[in-house]
Parts: structure tokens; C-alpha cells; sequence
């Protein structure tokens, strides 16, 4: 007979390191960005082996399948034996920094942009956030 384990999502998501500190996960789960089986939990929602978890990280939306609750936390190598990672690339491809625009260098010690210069910077990145 199989024990199942009853561990809280908040627990859980610190576990598998999705986040640094458990009242970070529990905070995560107060504000409604995780969800497991497309319904919103609060942290004391307990955790079942096969469940899909979806986490909101703004720009992306992480899908999780739930391999083996555990309660421990366990280092980086082992979080594949008890979490699946099932998100989509196009998601994946949202943290690519090169997509997000170009970076703006200025001389050190020219101060402030004029109105002008402001006008044409913003000119600039509006131009590069429609390049993809």
C-alpha cells in the first residue's frame, strides 16, 4: 500500500526551488498567480502526485507536472525526479532579452537629454519594441 504524502503547494513550490523562500511561494499563491489544474489555490492547498501546476511569473506562464510531493527541500540537480517541466518554448522565448529592445548607451558625464534628445530616445525604443 502506497503512503500519499499531503504537502502544501506553498511547501511544495520552495522545495522544488520555483522560489527562494516559502512566504515568497506563499505570497505567490495569495495573489493568485499559481493554479493547479487551471483553479487558483491558497497556500494551504495540498499537493497530489500527477497534478498540473501552472505558474504565473510575469512575462511567463511555467506549466508543471507534479512527478512525487516532497517536503524537503533538495538541490538543483534533483528537482527533475519530482517536478516535469511542460512549458511551451514560446513562452520559454519571452525571457530572451534580445526580444525586449535594445539598450541605450550614453557618454558618462553629458548629463541629463534634452527635450530633443528625449523625444528621439523614445523614438527609438517604440521603434525597436514593433521589430520582432
Amino acid at each position: 500500500m502506497s503512503e500519499s504524502k499531503e504537502i502544501r503547494i506553498d511547501k511544495y513550490l520552495w522545495s522544488v526551488r520555483l522560489f527562494k523562500t516559502r512566504s515568497l511561494a506563499s505570497d505567490e499563491c495569495r495573489k493568485g498567480r499559481i493554479f493547479i489544474n487551471n483553479i487558483q489555490v491558497k497556500p494551504s492547498r495540498t499537493v497530489i502526485k500527477g497534478e498540473i501546476l501552472i505558474v504565473k511569473k510575469p512575462p511567463v506562464n511555467y506549466t508543471f507536472r507534479v512527478i512525487e510531493p516532497i517536503e524537503n527541500r533538495v538541490s538543483a540537480k534533483l528537482v527533475s525526479r519530482f517536478l516535469e517541466d511542460l512549458t511551451p518554448e514560446e513562452e520559454k522565448l519571452k525571457l530572451d532579452f534580445r526580444n525586449t529592445g535594445g539598450t541605450f548607451y550614453r557618454d558618462k558625464g553629458s548629463g541629463r537629454p534634452t527635450k530633443k534628445e528625449r523625444r528621439l530616445i523614445d523614438k527609438l525604443k517604440d521603434d525597436s519594441n514593433f521589430i520582432k
